[in-house]
C-alpha cells in the first residue's frame, strides 16, 4: 500500500499554508508590487515624509508601520471572510472588476497630471499639518493673543508614548482607511493567500514609508508622479485581465 509523502519545503499536500507554496509566493509578489506602486507619492508617504522633518525618523517610521500594519491585517481579514460569506466566482470576478477600475483611473489620471510641478498629494498634506500646528496642541497662543490672565505652569504628566508616534499613527490610520491600497488589499486577500497578501503588503508598507522618512521630500521632486500613476494603472489592468483569463477556479492564481 503506497504511503503519501510530502514534500519537506512546500509541506503537505492538503491544508497548510508554506512561504516555499506557490500559491504563497504569488500573493506575496502581487501584494508587494500592489503596495509599491499604490504607496509612493500617496497621501500617507508624504506624511510620513513632512513629519519626519520635524520630528525622529525612528518615531515617525513606527507610528506610520505599525497603522499600516494593523490597516493590512484588518484588510486581509475582510477579503479572507468574503468568500465565506458569497460564492468564490462572485468574489474572484468582483476583485478582477476592482484591479481593471483602478487600471483605468489610474491611467486616466496620469495622462491629466502635469509632467512638472509639485505634487497635488504633497501640498494638500502640509496644508493639514500647518493647520494642525498653528495654534498649537493646546491653544496657548490664542489665549497669549487674547490677553487673558496667565496661569501658573503646571507639572504635565509624561506621555506613555511621544506624541509624534501618536500623531503618525493617527494620521496615517485615517489617511489610509479607504485608500486605493486598502480596498485593493481587500480584493487580493478574497482572491489570493491571505497570508502571503499580509506579509507582501506589510513588507511594501515599511519599504514605502521607510522611503519617506528617509528622503521622501527630496524623492518626491524627482520622481514624476504621472509616472508612477501610469505604472499603477498598468499594474492593476495586468492583474485584473490575467484574474479574468484563469477564472475562479485556477488552481495557481497570478
Amino acid at each position: 500500500r503506497a504511503i503519501a509523502m510530502s514534500d519537506p519545503m512546500t509541506g503537505p499536500e492538503e491544508g497548510g499554508r508554506s512561504p516555499f507554496a506557490p500559491g504563497f509566493g504569488q500573493a506575496f509578489l502581487a501584494s508587494l508590487s500592489v503596495i509599491i506602486v499604490s504607496e509612493i507619492g500617496d497621501k500617507t508617504f508624504f506624511i510620513a515624509a513632512i513629519m519626519a522633518m520635524r520630528h525622529s525618523r525612528i518615531v515617525i517610521f513606527s507610528g506610520a508601520i505599525a497603522a499600516l500594519a494593523l490597516m493590512t491585517v484588518l484588510s486581509c481579514l475582510m477579503g479572507h471572510a468574503l468568500p465565506a460569506m458569497m460564492p468564490k466566482a462572485y468574489t474572484h470576478y468582483a476583485a478582477a472588476l476592482l484591479f481593471l477600475v483602478f487600471g483605468v483611473r489610474l491611467l486616466r489620471d496620469a495622462s491629466q497630471m502635469e509632467s512638472e510641478g509639485a505634487s497635488e498629494e504633497l501640498e494638500e498634506v502640509e496644508a493639514e499639518l500647518a493647520k494642525k500646528e498653528e495654534g498649537g496642541p493646546d491653544g496657548s497662543t490664542d489665549a497669549m493673543e487674547s490677553g487673558a490672565p496667565r496661569r501658573e505652569p503646571t507639572k504635565k504628566k509624561q506621555p506613555l508614548l511621544p506624541p509624534a508616534l501618536v500623531q503618525s499613527f493617527t494620521l496615517t490610520f485615517l489617511a489610509e482607511w479607504g485608500d486605493r491600497s486598502q480596498i485593493a488589499t481587500i480584493a487580493l486577500a478574497a482572491a489570493k493567500d491571505p497570508l502571503g497578501v499580509t506579509i507582501g503588503g506589510t513588507l511594501g508598507h515599511a519599504m514605502c514609508t521607510g522611503l519617506a522618512v528617509i528622503g521622501g521630500r527630496m524623492l518626491a521632486s524627482r520622481i514624476s508622479e504621472r509616472t508612477v500613476a501610469f505604472m499603477g494603472g498598468v499594474l492593476f489592468l495586468i492583474f485584473g485581465v490575467v484574474a479574468l483569463i484563469e477564472g475562479p477556479n485556477a488552481g495557481s492564481p497570478v
